[in-house]
Protein backbone atom coordinates (compact mmCIF):
# COMPACT_ATOMS: atom_id res chain seq x y z
CA UNK A 1 0.00 0.00 0.00
CA UNK A 2 1.32 3.14 -1.00
CA UNK A 3 2.49 5.83 1.88
CA UNK A 4 -0.18 8.99 1.41
CA UNK A 5 1.99 10.65 3.84
CA UNK A 6 5.40 10.45 1.80
CA UNK A 7 7.41 13.03 1.05
CA UNK A 8 6.52 15.73 -2.61
CA UNK A 9 9.65 15.04 -5.22
CA UNK A 10 10.57 17.40 -7.78
CA UNK A 11 9.22 16.20 -11.18
CA UNK A 12 6.73 13.83 -9.67
CA UNK A 13 2.78 13.63 -10.25
CA UNK A 14 0.89 13.49 -7.55
CA UNK A 15 -3.22 13.26 -6.40
CA UNK A 16 -3.60 15.85 -4.06
CA UNK A 17 -6.91 15.26 -1.72
CA UNK A 18 -8.36 16.04 1.51
CA UNK A 19 -10.83 16.56 3.54
CA UNK A 20 -12.48 18.17 6.18
CA UNK A 21 -12.10 17.29 10.28
CA UNK A 22 -15.21 15.43 11.02
CA UNK A 23 -18.53 15.84 9.31
CA UNK A 24 -17.87 19.43 9.16
CA UNK A 25 -17.42 21.21 5.77
CA UNK A 26 -14.52 23.45 4.51
CA UNK A 27 -16.74 25.73 1.80
CA UNK A 28 -19.47 27.76 3.13
CA UNK A 29 -19.80 30.03 0.65
CA UNK A 30 -18.90 30.18 -3.00
CA UNK A 31 -17.08 33.29 -1.82
CA UNK A 32 -15.02 30.34 0.18
CA UNK A 33 -14.23 28.19 -2.84
CA UNK A 34 -13.11 31.59 -4.86
CA UNK A 35 -11.08 32.09 -1.57
CA UNK A 36 -9.21 28.69 -1.82
CA UNK A 37 -8.58 28.78 -5.25
CA UNK A 38 -6.68 32.59 -4.77
CA UNK A 39 -4.46 31.12 -1.70
CA UNK A 40 -3.57 28.13 -4.11
CA UNK A 41 -2.44 30.48 -6.85
CA UNK A 42 -0.31 32.23 -3.77
CA UNK A 43 1.06 29.33 -2.18
CA UNK A 44 1.26 26.42 -4.44
CA UNK A 45 0.91 27.40 -8.49
CA UNK A 46 4.50 28.85 -8.27
CA UNK A 47 5.96 25.18 -6.66
CA UNK A 48 3.67 23.04 -8.60
CA UNK A 49 2.04 22.72 -12.39
CA UNK A 50 -1.85 21.88 -12.23
CA UNK A 51 -3.34 19.83 -14.14
CA UNK A 52 -7.06 19.84 -12.78
CA UNK A 53 -9.08 20.26 -9.96
CA UNK A 54 -12.28 19.69 -8.04
CA UNK A 55 -13.30 21.23 -4.76
CA UNK A 56 -16.64 19.76 -2.97
CA UNK A 57 -18.29 21.18 -0.05
CA UNK A 58 -16.29 18.72 2.67
CA UNK A 59 -13.67 17.78 0.47
CA UNK A 60 -10.87 18.55 -2.61
CA UNK A 61 -9.10 16.66 -5.31
CA UNK A 62 -6.06 18.40 -6.87
CA UNK A 63 -3.56 16.51 -9.93
CA UNK A 64 -0.46 18.44 -9.55
CA UNK A 65 3.38 17.87 -10.79
CA UNK A 66 5.94 19.40 -8.26
CA UNK A 67 8.00 21.29 -10.22
CA UNK A 68 11.75 20.86 -11.13
CA UNK A 69 15.02 21.40 -8.71
CA UNK A 70 15.77 24.43 -10.62
CA UNK A 71 12.47 25.92 -10.27
CA UNK A 72 12.13 25.35 -6.55
CA UNK A 73 15.61 26.24 -5.60
CA UNK A 74 14.62 29.62 -7.26
CA UNK A 75 11.05 30.34 -5.66
CA UNK A 76 12.97 29.41 -2.31
CA UNK A 77 16.20 31.17 -2.31
CA UNK A 78 14.45 34.22 -0.75
CA UNK A 79 12.53 32.30 1.92
CA UNK A 80 13.17 31.04 5.58
CA UNK A 81 14.78 27.54 5.07
CA UNK A 82 15.43 27.28 9.12
CA UNK A 83 15.11 23.86 9.87
CA UNK A 84 14.59 22.50 6.64
CA UNK A 85 17.17 20.01 5.22
CA UNK A 86 15.33 19.47 1.29
CA UNK A 87 13.42 20.97 -1.31
CA UNK A 88 10.89 18.05 -0.26
CA UNK A 89 10.45 19.56 2.85
CA UNK A 90 9.89 22.87 1.87
CA UNK A 91 7.01 22.04 -0.44
CA UNK A 92 5.45 20.01 2.04
CA UNK A 93 5.74 23.48 4.07
CA UNK A 94 4.29 25.29 1.42
CA UNK A 95 1.19 22.92 1.55
CA UNK A 96 0.88 23.67 4.94
CA UNK A 97 1.16 27.35 4.49
CA UNK A 98 -1.78 27.14 2.38
CA UNK A 99 -4.08 25.29 4.31
CA UNK A 100 -3.47 27.21 7.54
CA UNK A 101 -3.98 30.48 5.57
CA UNK A 102 -7.14 29.06 4.46
CA UNK A 103 -7.67 27.83 7.97
CA UNK A 104 -7.82 31.03 9.92
CA UNK A 105 -9.78 32.65 7.24
CA UNK A 106 -12.95 30.04 7.32
CA UNK A 107 -12.25 30.12 11.31
CA UNK A 108 -12.93 33.56 11.68
CA UNK A 109 -15.61 33.73 9.13
CA UNK A 110 -17.28 31.16 10.81
CA UNK A 111 -16.57 31.44 14.37
CA UNK A 112 -14.92 28.10 14.98
CA UNK A 113 -11.46 26.86 16.56
CA UNK A 114 -9.16 24.63 15.86
CA UNK A 115 -7.61 22.54 12.66
CA UNK A 116 -10.54 23.02 9.61
CA UNK A 117 -8.80 19.92 7.85
CA UNK A 118 -7.53 16.03 8.36
CA UNK A 119 -3.59 15.82 9.15
CA UNK A 120 -1.33 15.43 7.36
CA UNK A 121 -3.17 15.80 3.85
CA UNK A 122 -3.41 12.90 1.54
CA UNK A 123 -1.04 12.89 -1.15
CA UNK A 124 -0.51 9.55 -3.55
CA UNK A 125 2.12 9.57 -6.39
CA UNK A 126 1.18 8.86 -9.63
CA UNK A 127 3.53 6.08 -11.58
CA UNK A 128 1.88 5.59 -14.39
CA UNK A 129 1.33 7.51 -17.06
CA UNK A 130 -1.71 5.88 -18.34
CA UNK A 131 -3.56 6.45 -14.69
CA UNK A 132 -3.25 10.10 -15.14
CA UNK A 133 -5.97 10.08 -17.69
CA UNK A 134 -7.95 8.44 -15.55
CA UNK A 135 -7.57 10.85 -12.58
CA UNK A 136 -8.91 13.80 -14.49
CA UNK A 137 -11.86 12.46 -15.23
CA UNK A 138 -12.29 10.66 -11.78
CA UNK A 139 -11.36 13.95 -10.33
CA UNK A 140 -14.00 15.75 -12.22
CA UNK A 141 -16.60 13.26 -11.83
CA UNK A 142 -16.57 13.56 -7.92
CA UNK A 143 -19.49 15.63 -7.92
CA UNK A 144 -21.89 13.59 -9.70
CA UNK A 145 -20.79 10.52 -7.85
CA UNK A 146 -21.53 12.46 -4.46
CA UNK A 147 -25.01 13.63 -6.03
CA UNK A 148 -24.60 17.10 -6.12
CA UNK A 149 -25.17 17.74 -9.73
CA UNK A 150 -26.65 15.62 -12.56
CA UNK A 151 -23.90 16.28 -15.20
CA UNK A 152 -19.91 16.63 -14.27
CA UNK A 153 -20.16 20.17 -16.20
CA UNK A 154 -22.99 21.26 -13.76
CA UNK A 155 -20.80 21.84 -10.68
CA UNK A 156 -18.79 25.42 -10.43
CA UNK A 157 -15.79 24.10 -8.55
CA UNK A 158 -13.90 22.36 -10.73
CA UNK A 159 -11.16 22.59 -13.93
CA UNK A 160 -14.14 21.26 -16.50
CA UNK A 161 -14.87 24.06 -17.95
CA UNK A 162 -11.47 26.08 -17.46
CA UNK A 163 -9.76 23.26 -19.68
CA UNK A 164 -12.29 23.64 -22.58
CA UNK A 165 -12.50 27.37 -22.79
CA UNK A 166 -9.94 29.68 -24.57
CA UNK A 167 -9.28 31.92 -21.31
CA UNK A 168 -6.18 32.57 -19.35
CA UNK A 169 -5.39 30.17 -17.03
CA UNK A 170 -2.83 28.36 -14.77
CA UNK A 171 -3.79 24.93 -15.28
CA UNK A 172 -1.47 23.07 -18.03
CA UNK A 173 -4.42 23.04 -20.28
CA UNK A 174 -3.26 22.24 -24.07
CA UNK A 175 -1.41 18.98 -21.90
CA UNK A 176 -4.47 17.79 -20.38
CA UNK A 177 -6.55 17.71 -23.51
CA UNK A 178 -3.88 16.14 -25.65
CA UNK A 179 -4.40 13.08 -22.92
CA UNK A 180 -7.53 13.19 -23.91
CA UNK A 181 -6.73 13.79 -27.37
CA UNK A 182 -8.51 16.52 -28.00
CA UNK A 183 -11.53 18.69 -27.00
CA UNK A 184 -14.45 16.38 -28.22
CA UNK A 185 -13.09 13.35 -27.25
CA UNK A 186 -12.74 15.12 -23.72
CA UNK A 187 -16.24 16.18 -23.36
CA UNK A 188 -17.54 12.68 -24.65
CA UNK A 189 -15.15 10.79 -22.51
CA UNK A 190 -16.65 12.96 -19.41
CA UNK A 191 -20.11 11.26 -20.06
CA UNK A 192 -19.11 8.09 -19.18
CA UNK A 193 -18.26 6.27 -15.61
CA UNK A 194 -15.22 6.09 -14.34
CA UNK A 195 -15.42 2.41 -14.30
CA UNK A 196 -16.07 2.55 -18.37
CA UNK A 197 -13.64 4.19 -19.08
CA UNK A 198 -10.08 2.19 -20.80
CA UNK A 199 -7.72 4.43 -22.47
CA UNK A 200 -4.24 3.91 -22.79
CA UNK A 201 -1.33 6.15 -24.36
CA UNK A 202 2.91 5.80 -24.43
Amino acid sequence: MQNKTGTLEPEAFYHIYNRANGNENIFFKDENYLFFLKKYKEYISPICNTYCYCLMPNHFHFLIEIKNEEELKSYFKNKDLTGFQNLSGLVSKEFSNFFNAYSKSINKQEGRKGSLFMRPFKRKKIEEKSYLFKLVHYIHFNPKEAGLVKKIEEWKYSSYHSLLSNSPTLLERETVINWFNDSDNFRYLHLQKPEEIKYSFD
